[in-house]
């Protein structure tokens, strides 16, 4: 989680951006947003609006007079062009056809451009104008610019593959998008990961999930990148509650893209995983409870897999403080110092008011790198430690000398054999001797960076 980046205390809601989709139901709150206009087909001129040319006269080809016995030469070359002409015209219909598939193109890359480039311009005005912040600023340029031609082939996959779905509506509010992944192979039922993009609650989407989706994807996996609400544009309940309508889509609507209902797994990185643990706590405690509706179950959910997450958010207030996402920020976020125990998993669990609520939690495995600095790896062993306490099946496993972007990106843009990756793959294919023995014969993921600017991206990297 890039925790150096911190938020302005403006509170006003932004509008959402809905991205790459040509076509969609637009929410009341999109109406206003720019990059939203860009898709929709009533910021296009009706075709009722547009002139249509009159066809061109059809001059007669017969004489003027009927006892003729020959055509007059004239007619034939006037027949011979009009036939010309209606062949040139096929082309021009093709080309049109073109020009609108390149236009639709278009503003999905300007809309997507177009949120990319605020969520930089929101990320720059929360940095401020100290020395620290900009010393930190040019690591992240520097670090981006190492990882360049790895996210210009990510990007490619992103906009090009037919396998994606992008940016399929799950409810009414901004941002309510996730986009699916789809294996090439359509046999049979897959196995679903829901995953829930990390960000430090403020520069989260659903695209940063691009390269796990792809390579999940190889494996035989679908994928369902969800996109939330960020602050300011909403707060931590929000995150959980459009994340919680993301899982509820997926788990009611996955088997008409061939997933198996009965095998989805949940999964988030950084502040994406401490937004996947919250969902799951709260489901669980609506479960448990009497008489309140759930729009889905967490009997559903097979297994919860969080990837460098904190989950006592007591334990990271000052920590985070310490790294420039300074506490009035976190706490606007988290909705004040006295919400910090209902939006803290490890803490939450510990409630002995909640009932048998854990009993409903699905078995917990958590990633983390021990190099990490930006979340400390002991949130994740001792998140772990305690569920074990309350009864729940959990497990942590640490990567040594890993940092919070090793695990998530440079080691997936190495190519070849990633631990994590095989582990969070081995855990999904457990019980399918045929997914084990294809995953075996895997050959290994290409390379997309080459080595000594990976190495280089580690060094600099500043989260």
């Amino acid at each position: 989680m890039p925790s150096q980046i911190f938020p302005s205390p403006n509170r006003s809601l932004d509008s959402a951006v809905s991205t790459s989709s040509s076509a969609f139901i637009r929410p009341k709150e999109d109406q206003n947003d720019p990059s939203v206009s860009l898709l929709d087909h009533s910021a296009a001129p009706s075709y009722r609006d547009m002139s249509l040319k009159p066809p061109l006269p059809r001059a007669s080809s017969f004489s003027s007079s009927r006892t003729k016995p020959s055509r007059p030469r004239h007619s034939f070359n006037q027949k011979r062009r009009r036939r010309a002409a209606s062949q040139d015209s096929f082309p021009n219909i093709t080309d049109q056809t073109n020009t609108s598939t390149r236009s639709s193109f278009g503003r999905d890359v300007a809309a997507e451009t177009f949120l990319l480039t605020r969520l930089g311009f929101k990320m720059l005005g929360y940095l401020g104008v100290g020395y620290k912040w900009i010393t930190r600023f040019l690591a992240l340029s520097c670090y981006a610019l190492l990882l360049f031609p790895g996210f210009i082939q990510v990007g490619y996959y992103y906009f090009f593959s037919s396998q994606i779905r992008r940016s399929i509506v799950y409810g009414e509010k901004p941002r309510n998008r996730l986009d699916l992944y789809l294996p090439k192979n359509s046999n049979g039922p897959k196995p679903v990961v829901a995953f829930i993009t990390g960000g430090a609650w403020i520069i989260g989407y659903k695209a940063w999930g691009t390269l796990l989706g792809q390579q999940l994807s190889e494996r035989d996996i679908i994928v369902a990148c969800i996109d939330y609400r960020n602050f300011p544009q909403g707060t931590i309940s929000d995150m959980i509650a459009d994340s919680s309508q993301g899982i509820a889509f997926v788990c009611n609507n996955i088997a008409e893209y061939g997933g198996d209902p009965n095998r989805i797994y949940l999964m988030g990185q950084s502040a994406g995983a401490h937004i996947a643990a919250c969902v799951l706590v709260e489901q669980a405690i609506k479960e448990a409870g009497e008489g309140d509706s759930t729009t889905w179950s967490l009997s559903q959910i097979k297994t919860y897999f969080g990837l460098s997450g904190g989950y006592n958010l007591f334990n990271l207030v000052d920590h985070f403080h310490s790294r420039g996402l300074y506490r009035s920020i976190f706490l606007s976020i988290m909705e004040g110092e006295e919400s910090l125990k209902r939006f803290s998993p490890e803490v939450m669990v510990q409630d002995p008011n909640i009932g048998n609520a854990n009993s409903l939690l699905p078995s917990v495995v958590l990633f983390h790198g021990t190099g990490d600095y930006s979340i400390p790896s002991d949130a994740s062993t001792s998140f772990a430690e305690t569920l074990k306490k309350v009864g729940v099946t959990a497990e942590a496993i640490m990567y040594e000398g890993k940092t919070h972007t090793d695990v998530f990106l440079q080691d997936p843009m190495r190519g070849g054999k990633d631990d994590m990756f095989e582990d969070l793959v081995g855990y999904i294919h457990a019980g399918d001797a045929e997914a084990r023995a294809k995953d075996a014969e895997a050959p290994p993921r290409r390379r997309l960076v080459p080595e000594c600017m990976l190495k280089l991206a580690h060094t600099v990297s500043p989260f």
